[in-house]
């Protein structure tokens, strides 16, 4: 196998939620990118600067994305306070869902970044119906590489192959 491509984001298995249809361009409340460290290297060592960044890269890469694709993504600022106390938007049994609606929005997109390792990560999206909580689309990829191209790649493939795949 071609090393810069196990380097850049092998695709180790992909799950999938689809709606029937593409969800139709609306307004999204985006709670970013969490990154969830269950690496013995983290528990040893704590948080890294690179992995912080990536993660915003990350948050980034994925808002840009939507906006791209013609959803209008809507300030959480109004929110802040209650995200603050919320470990993980992604897993906080429907409070996505609630706080969009709360912010006028139609939906809910979180996403995760978990290391298993320095080499192996799994990503992660979630875009739910704000109004009823169902997930309209969803799906996770491992990538190989923690590297800010084997991010940008992972999510990109979720992007395109999962989540907006017709």
């Amino acid at each position: 196998m071609n090393a810069t491509l196990a380097a850049f984001a092998v695709v180790l298995s992909a799950s999938l939620a689809l709606a029937q249809d593409l969800p139709a361009p609306g307004k999204v409340a985006f709670f970013g990118v969490q990154f969830i460290d269950m690496s013995t290297e983290g528990a040893f060592n704590g948080p890294r600067a690179d992995e912080r960044a990536r993660t915003e890269m990350a948050s980034a890469f994925v808002a840009s994305d939507m906006t791209e694709r013609g959803f209008q993504l809507v300030p959480v600022d109004p929110v802040a306070d209650r995200l603050d106390t919320i470990a993980n938007p992604s897993d906080c049994n429907g409070c996505d869902t609630a706080l969009a609606r709360e912010l006028g929005a139609d939906y809910a997109l979180t996403g995760e970044v978990r290391k298993i390792s320095n080499l192996i990560l799994s990503l992660e999206l979630d875009l739910r119906d704000a109004r009823t909580g169902e997930t309209m689309r969803a799906g996770t990829v491992d990538i190989r590489g923690n590297t800010d191209e084997s991010w940008q790649r992972g999510f990109s493939y979720l992007l395109r192959n999962l989540i907006f795949r017709e």
